[in-house]
């Protein structure tokens, strides 16, 4: 069938058929999805026009496979009242050399957190001075504020840690050792690695 009798019969008919299988069985199709909306009788003497405004349509439509928005982690507060205390040895300085016992409750992650914060304490007066001793440091969660109340008390003064380094200078000291330590371990020398350089040959 030539197009000039395509076009005749189109324009007899009044109507735009078309010739793809699965718009005729009435399949969808990935064209007839988009063609069935502008197919109005309106476009019925210019079908092309029809086509025409139908592709601005299909590239218009959001993309089924595009990337849902990455979703932020939910941070579940603890919803009962939480305790934890812990009684710690404290140095000339101020700071805390070691927690000498500790109460913890039911919450774990509660319980790891404070014992840390309780190694980096610095207990002195508002004049900056301290005193050797024995302390108490408790740890109080609210769940309706969210909010954690510390706590602390002198238990007695004095005690034989006076000159024993701070828990967290001890921490640092460790940390930059092992890392000095493993910045070397295992590795060749350099040149034994490049080997040497080779000298060019003459022209």
């Amino acid at each position: 069938m030539t197009a000039i009798t395509m076009r005749k019969r189109c324009a007899t008919k009044r109507t735009f058929k078309s010739s793809l299988r699965a718009a005729r069985a009435g399949t969808p199709s990935p064209l007839s999805l988009a063609i069935r909306v502008p197919l109005l009788p309106t476009f019925s003497k210019k079908p092309w026009l029809a086509l025409l405004i139908a592709v601005p349509l299909l590239a218009a439509s959001p993309a089924s496979h595009a990337n849902p928005a990455p979703r932020l982690p939910i941070i579940h507060l603890p919803t009962v009242r939480l305790h934890t205390e812990f009684v710690v040895e404290v140095n000339k300085f101020g700071q805390v050399v070691r927690v000498k016992s500790a109460k913890g409750c039911s919450n774990t992650t509660f319980n790891a957190q404070t014992y840390g914060n309780a190694l980096q304490m610095w207990i002195r007066h508002p004049n900056g001075s301290a005193d050797i001793g024995l302390y108490r440091v408790t740890y109080d969660y609210d769940p309706r504020t969210h909010m954690v109340r510390r706590g602390i008390a002198l238990i007695r003064r004095g005690g034989t840690w006076g000159n024993v380094e701070g828990a967290a200078n001890e921490m640092l000291d460790t940390a930059r050792r092992e890392a000095e330590s493993a910045s070397g371990r295992n590795l060749p020398p350099l040149q034994n690695i490049i080997g040497a350089t080779p000298t060019p040959p003459p022209h």
